[in-house]
């Protein structure tokens, strides 16, 4: 016992350093809730990050109703927000700041102020036993979250209550990644600075839309790399960096003038030409390259409006020039594979979420109408192999959609 428990924290501690290399937000969250159940052998949890008087949960896992899907799925979840109050059980882990130890969540007593909502079980059929649940706090006590994890698994995949060690280790590792946690609530906080910068500029780059373009993109990413078996690791490091890069696609819009970007109606020929510089003048941001992160900004915020069939914009453009007119007309094309990959996955992403959304011109589309036109451009603007692979993982992405909706639809 001792051993195993010895092992158990070696194997949080040796994750430090893991997780303080993670920059993304969504991305860090993913991976804490993950190694969270990993450590305890746990079946399935959520992870909830502190808004106002509310926590939100923003992910979700469960290995045996993730069985029951096709290789290569991952398991959707719909978002939804909880107060924080003694009334639920993670609203008493965010409210009292103390952990909560289930062995049998339909057997609470009747005179604890906290309750079990069993809708999800009977939802999807799962069945829920024991319970673990941790406030996710810095060391002044301020709750930044709550890990939940649930059913812990014996030997024999049996769902026994979670031990008085597996406690003490989820609460010792949910208060080692605080400060992983930060330094990604930092970092999100500054690319969203950046992206209402652009925002001023044009008035549909707001904070759900880069969201829902950046989780777009991860999802198709990562299944396209698990069909090609690459590393674990290099996937979720590509994952980190792309969330971020994608966040940033239109961040060239900063260049375009207001009476362009904020005409109430279609822009004209002229107004077209200097829009479509903003992908230049992105792009120039990330000149001066520091990191992986910097080259993989730059080819999206480059390559991202460049369409399969070679029909796109800048094309192979001198970043140097003055383009302050449009970009040169006989820039060099880019088709196919010329295009870089993350280029071509945030291209999609993006469309997609364009033609969901309603802009000064349009309605937005019905979902029938959205998924029907995106078919009609495979192998014209979209690679037909990404095409396939966003169909793929359209559950998914339907639940990014409602984690980060429009303040109008809030």
């Amino acid at each position: 016992m001792r051993r195993a428990a010895s092992a158990k924290i070696k194997q949080i501690l040796a994750l430090d350093s893991e997780l303080n290399k993670i920059q993304d937000l969504d991305i860090l969250l993913e991976r804490l809730l993950f190694e969270a159940r990993k450590v305890t052998r746990a079946d399935a949890g959520s992870i909830y990050i502190r808004e106002g008087d509310k926590l939100v949960i923003l992910y979700s896992q469960n290995d045996t109703m993730q069985k029951n899907l096709p290789p290569g799925r991952k398991l959707p979840f719909s978002s939804f927000k909880v107060p924080i109050n003694t009334y639920t059980i993670s609203g008493y882990a965010a409210a009292t700041g103390e952990p909560l130890n289930i062995a049998n969540v339909y057997e609470i007593p009747k005179d604890a102020p906290y309750s079990f909502n069993d809708a999800y079980d009977k939802q999807s059929g799962y069945h829920t036993r024991s319970s673990l649940t941790v406030p996710i706090k810095t060391n002044t006590g301020l709750v930044l979250g709550v890990l939940q994890i649930s059913n812990a698994l014996d030997a024999k995949g049996r769902a026994i209550p979670f031990a008085t060690d597996d406690e003490l280790l989820v609460s010792h590792f949910a208060t080692n990644a605080t400060v992983a946690l930060q330094r990604a609530q930092a970092t999100r906080a500054i690319l969203l600075r950046m992206i209402r910068m652009a925002e001023l500029r044009d008035p549909k780059e707001t904070g759900a839309h880069v969201n829902r373009v950046a989780g777009y993109a991860v999802e198709i990413y990562e299944r396209w790399a698990n069909k090609r078996n690459q590393d674990s690791r290099v996937i979720e490091r590509t994952k980190d960096n792309l969330r971020m890069a994608a966040m940033l696609h239109d961040v060239g819009k900063v260049a375009i003038s207001d009476l362009i970007l904020k005409a109430p109606r279609r822009f004209t020929p002229e107004e077209y030409e200097i829009m479509k510089t903003h992908s230049t003048h992105g792009a120039r941001l990330f000149i001066d390259k520091q990191s992986d992160f910097d080259d993989m900004a730059q080819d999206v915020a480059l390559t991202h409006h460049e369409n399969w069939d070679g029909t796109g914009y800048p094309g192979q453009v001198d970043m140097t020039a003055d383009i302050s007119k449009g970009n040169p007309p006989d820039a060099p094309k880019m088709k196919e594979e010329q295009i870089p990959l993350f280029g071509r996955i945030v291209a999609l992403a993006d469309v997609y979420d364009a033609l969901c959304s309603a802009r000064v011109y349009k309605e937005a589309w019905t979902e029938d109408k959205v998924l029907e036109e995106m078919k009609t451009m495979k192998g014209t603007k979209f690679d037909p192999e990404l095409l396939d692979i966003f169909f793929e993982v359209l559950p998914n992405i339907k639940s990014i959609t409602s984690k980060y909706p429009d303040e109008s639809h809030a």
